[in-house]
């Protein structure tokens, strides 16, 4: 993969502002878009397949009744965003226009789960043989399947006791109802960080992240 075909983060912004069905998620960009039948979100399914196999270049795509799941990213490039996936995403935008399928960035969303530790190498090899994960070269692990969620390990020299939360990845553009649905619930909210992310905890002091690709 020539290193000129990965896009640099403020390359991909410009091409996302043009882009408005896309969004970025970690190591990928994402779209949903929803059909008025199922018919049509099959035809739509088809024609994605269609226009991957043309490019030779396949991206995840998971079908739910009227609505299509669409994800790319390169993975002979360590898993980031190319030139070819905006190329193909582009395609994808001009078959749903066609279908006049809508796009719901709003239901994006990407799912990790962190495990606090302060010996990631001691963990990871057991987590990886229990789920069938591969490792990575960052030290996380995925579903070689593309199925489950990814699993990193955030080291620390204090971890708490419970040491698992989970990252969820929604686009800064749809974040702010996430929030206010979440206080309107009664979670406790921790922006410090944010808007990369905020820190939520429950009511039984359990913890998620709502994670965004915006810098703090």
């Amino acid at each position: 993969m020539p290193a000129q075909d990965v896009i640099a983060q403020d390359q991909l912004n410009e091409y996302l502002q043009g882009m408005p069905q896309w969004r970025q998620i970690p190591g990928a960009i994402a779209a949903v878009f929803e059909t008025k039948t199922s018919a049509a979100a099959i035809e739509l399914f088809s024609d994605i397949a269609s226009a991957a196999e043309m490019d030779n270049h396949h991206p995840d795509v998971d079908w739910r009744y009227n609505r299509v799941f669409v994800t790319t990213t390169s993975h002979d490039a360590g898993g980031q965003v190319t030139t070819r996936d905006i190329a193909l995403a582009s395609k994808f935008s001009e078959r749903a226009a066609a279908l006049g399928a809508k796009p719901r960035v709003d239901l994006i969303r990407a799912v990790e789960i962190a495990i606090d530790t302060d010996k990631p190498q001691e963990i990871a090899e057991q987590w990886a043989a229990g789920l069938g994960y591969k490792s990575l070269e960052d030290g996380s692990i995925a579903d070689p399947h593309g199925r489950g969620p990814a699993i990193w390990f955030q080291k620390t020299d204090t971890p708490n006791t419970n040491r698992l939360h989970l990252d969820v990845w929604v686009p800064y553009s749809e974040s702010g109802p996430v929030l206010t649905k979440l206080e309107e619930v009664g979670a406790h909210s921790d922006g410090d960080a944010a808007p990369s992310f905020t820190v939520i905890t429950d009511a039984q002091g359990n913890r998620f992240c709502i994670c965004t690709e915006a810098d703090r």
